[in-house]
């Protein structure tokens, strides 16, 4: 459609990008840098992940008005690899089929995939004494050479922590217990990472990632989920005075990972998960 020459037309228009990890994936997988960068890779993704045709870019010779900034995170519960049985563990106790059990052995082994290893540990967590059973002819169990398989081979919640913090493919503890003391995915980012927003090569503002709460998201009086702030689009960060992004002028915003401890946390992080970065104003464009 041809666009009408010397008119122009402002309307509230937000623009977004997002990264996407996906499910049994982790963000090592899909982001390795220390940096995640917004509005600069568009390509090949989906409406819901961004609303721009060209990196860095305003469509056409469009301008753009920014009156806000949010940060959105999904609170989507992970899906953890079950395929490859890269969980080892040894030195598992056996135990008899008598009553009570007597130990046979302290030579068990397990070769587990990370999903199965989760589902263990938080069946050892809820359990009374921390532990949890297995039975001894369990596929994935190889027991020591003259031992009989009528029993069931014991892991305690260290066993399975150990196997799982010390493989890259681990999840993160608020991964596996979520908001039970171990905090959440969700907290474990805004409160460790700075969010920077950039036109050309100026840096417009620089805060930690608390400062732009989402105004988005799920809300129920009684529920285990959680969003960053009030899911009330009016109950975000406003800037002061607009920023501009004028025709053809690049910018990006970038969420920044200070610290090496936290990034090897984050990015043992399993998907489905989303990061949406929202500039919200007005854009003026052409009519057409």
């Amino acid at each position: 459609m041809a666009v009408v020459q010397g008119i122009k037309e402002k309307v509230h228009l937000p623009i977004y990008d997002a990264l996407k990890i996906e499910p049994t994936e982790q963000l090592r997988d899909t982001e390795k840098s220390s940096t995640l960068k917004f509005f600069v890779d568009v390509q090949g993704k989906t409406k819901l992940l961004t609303n721009l045709q060209s990196a860095s870019l305003l469509p056409h010779y469009n301008t753009f008005e920014a009156r806000a900034m949010r940060v959105v995170i999904s609170d989507l519960p992970p899906e953890f690899p079950d395929k490859d049985k890269d969980v080892e563990l040894d030195g598992l106790t056996v135990l008899s089929s008598a009553d009570p059990p007597v130990t046979l052995s302290e030579d068990g082994a397990m070769a587990i995939t990370v999903s199965r290893a989760v589902d263990l540990l938080r069946e050892a967590l809820d359990s009374n004494d921390g532990t949890t059973e297995v039975d001894a002819n369990d596929e994935d169990v190889t027991l020591p050479t003259g031992v009989v398989n009528d029993g069931t081979v014991e892991l305690t919640t260290d066993d399975l922590q150990s196997a799982l913090d010390n493989m890259p493919e681990g999840p993160p503890q608020a991964q596996i217990e979520p908001n039970n003391g171990a905090g959440s995915i969700l907290s474990k980012f805004i409160y460790n990472t700075v969010t920077t927003f950039y036109v050309g090569e100026k840096v417009m503002i620089e805060m930690p990632t608390w400062f732009f709460p989402a105004g988005a998201g799920p809300y129920a009086e009684s529920g285990k989920f959680s969003t960053h702030g009030e899911p009330n689009p009016t109950a975000t960060f406003r800037f002061a005075e607009p920023i501009f992004i004028d025709k053809q002028q690049n910018f990006r915003v970038e969420i920044e990972i200070p610290d090496s401890d936290v990034l090897d946390e984050l990015q043992r992080i399993y998907g489905p998960l989303f990061v949406w970065v929202v500039l919200d104003g007005y854009m003026t464009r052409g009519v057409q």
